[in-house]
């Protein structure tokens, strides 16, 4: 029982030394997890990949799940599209190789904005990230009701992230 305890150490600690937050040009990273906004909760899913040193670009995806029926939110107002440019950190202010913050730019079928997201890798594969994005401008500028706010306004997410 010792050494299959001493053996799961090792185990974890090989895999954690091996982590990498954010390794430059050709990195990939997928993400996955929950969304909550006013109004709402629902699914994000994210793709980026390194194009240089300290940046990616990527493609991202919401859907709204649990609105609150007063609304009365359809199809085209609960789904979003991203298009996604991360500043990825890590290196540029000495975090390590476990963690990487990453401000960023995206334009959606909604919105111009921006987002603000930290990744921490517990091995080689996998993680869990958090990322909060609010709009700059929306495309549209009259009073939006309460289903067109939906993907344009603050949200919070939170979920697994794994390295491809």
């Amino acid at each position: 029982m010792k050494n299959i305890v001493l053996g799961l150490i090792a185990v974890f600690g090989v895999l954690t030394m091996n982590a990498q937050a954010f390794n430059g040009k050709g990195d990939t990273k997928f993400q996955v997890g929950a969304s909550f906004q006013d109004n709402g909760t629902g699914i994000a899913v994210s793709y980026d990949k390194g194009l240089g040193e300290n940046f990616s670009l990527g493609l991202g995806a919401g859907y709204v799940l649990g609105v609150e029926e007063l609304i009365g939110a359809d199809f085209t107002d609960r789904f979003n599209l991203v298009a996604r440019f991360n500043a990825n950190l890590s290196s540029v202010i000495d975090l390590g190789d476990h963690i990487d913050i990453y401000p960023g730019l995206n334009l959606s079928l909604k919105q111009f904005g921006g987002h603000l997201g930290a990744r921490y890798f517990f091995g080689d594969g996998f993680g869990i990230f958090t990322e909060f994005s609010v709009p700059f401008a929306k495309y549209d500028n009259t009073e939006l009701s309460a289903a067109q706010l939906l993907n344009n306004q603050f949200v919070f997410a939170v979920g697994a992230v794994f390295n491809l």
